[in-house]
C-alpha cells in the first residue's frame, strides 16, 4: 500500500484542483448550481491526475527513462516496491474510478438528462481526459516523448479544467476576462510545472525523450519557464477584481530563483514551491 500511495504522488493534486476550483466556484457565484456536482468535478480532476501520475511511471519505467542516474525523485517501481502486472492493475481501476466518477458528476449535474448535447459533449471530452492522462508516456506513440506534452498540459490542466468545470456546474459559458483569466493562467503555470521537471532530467532524457529544454537547451528553458510563470501569474492579476493574488508573489519569485540557480536534484524544491503557489492562488483568485 505505501508503494501505491507513493507513486499516486498525492501532492500533485493541488494543482490538479487549481482549475476547477477555479471555474467551479466562480459558476456557483455566477449562476448557482449543485454543490455536489463541484465537489464531484473535484473528485473525477483528483482521480484522473493519479491515473496520469501512475501511467507515467508505468511509461518511463518500460521506456528505461526511470531508471539508474536518474535526476528526479525515485519511484515504486524502480525500487521494486510494485511490479510491472501491480502497476498494470492499478491503472485500470483508476481508469474505472475515473470513467465512474465522471459519469456521476454529468448525472448530477444533468439530473440524469443524458438526451442532451452538452452532456454528450462533454461525456467525450472526459474520455479524451482519460486518454490523454494514459497517454503521456504510454502507447505505442506516447505524446509526451515527442515535445507535445506542453500543449496537452495547458490544453488539458487550463482550458479544459476551468472552463469545463464551469460549464458542469452552470450549463453555460461566459467568455469574459474573469473566467478566461484563470483558465489561461492556470494553463500555463501547469506547463511551468511541467517544464522545470524537464529541465531537471535533461541529462537522463536525453536520447529517450525531445522535451521542451532539450530541444531549446538549458539557458533557454529557463527563460521559457520565467515567461510561462510571469504571463500565468499575470492573468490571475489582470482578471482578479481585487488584490488578494499579490500575496502569493513573492512564491513565484522564490521559485524562478531556484530556476536559475539549480541544476538537477537541487531544482525539486522548485516543483512543489509552484504547485502550491498555483493552488493558493487560484484559491485567493475566487474569495
Amino acid at each position: 500500500m505505501n508503494a501505491l500511495l507513493k507513486s499516486m504522488r498525492l501532492r500533485t493534486l493541488p494543482l490538479s484542483l487549481a482549475g476547477v476550483v477555479c471555474g467551479g466556484f466562480l459558476a456557483l457565484d455566477r449562476h448557482g448550481g449543485s454543490r455536489w456536482t463541484l465537489a464531484l468535478v473535484m473528485l473525477t480532476a483528483c482521480a484522473l491526475q493519479v491515473l496520469s501520475n501512475l501511467s507515467n511511471e508505468m511509461g518511463d519505467h518500460l521506456s528505461g527513462v526511470d531508471g539508474e542516474g536518474r535526476e528526479g525523485p525515485n519511484y515504486s517501481m524502480s525500487e521494486g516496491g510494485l511490479t510491472v502486472r501491480q502497476m498494470w492493475i492499478a491503472i485500470n481501476v483508476m481508469v474505472v474510478v475515473c470513467a465512474a466518477s465522471g459519469l456521476a458528476m454529468l448525472l448530477c449535474s444533468f439530473q440524469f438528462s443524458i438526451f442532451n448535447i452538452q452532456f454528450i459533449g462533454l461525456l467525450l471530452l472526459g474520455a479524451a481526459a482519460i486518454w490523454a492522462a494514459t497517454h503521456y508516456t504510454l502507447g505505442r506513440n506516447p505524446y509526451g516523448y515527442h515535445g507535445w506534452g506542453d500543449l496537452f498540459v495547458f490544453l488539458f490542466f487550463g482550458l479544459v479544467s476551468v472552463l469545463g468545470s464551469y460549464l458542469v456546474v452552470a450549463h453555460t459559458l461566459d467568455f469574459t476576462g474573469r473566467l478566461l483569466a484563470p483558465a489561461v493562467g492556470t494553463g500555463l503555470l501547469s506547463v511551468a510545472v511541467l517544464n522545470v521537471n524537464n529541465i531537471r532530467d535533461m541529462a537522463t532524457d536525453r536520447g529517450l525523450r525531445r522535451t521542451v529544454p532539450l530541444r531549446i537547451g538549458g539557458r533557454a528553458a529557463r527563460w521559457y519557464q520565467t515567461l510561462l510563470v510571469v504571463l500565468g501569474y499575470g492573468c490571475f492579476l489582470v482578471g482578479s477584481g481585487s488584490w488578494w493574488p499579490v500575496a502569493t508573489a513573492a512564491f513565484f519569485g522564490w521559485h524562478l530563483y531556484i530556476v536559475w540557480h539549480g541544476e538537477g536534484r537541487r531544482l525539486d524544491p522548485a516543483l512543489p514551491l509552484l504547485v502550491l503557489s498555483t493552488f493558493a492562488t487560484a484559491i485567493l483568485y475566487v474569495i
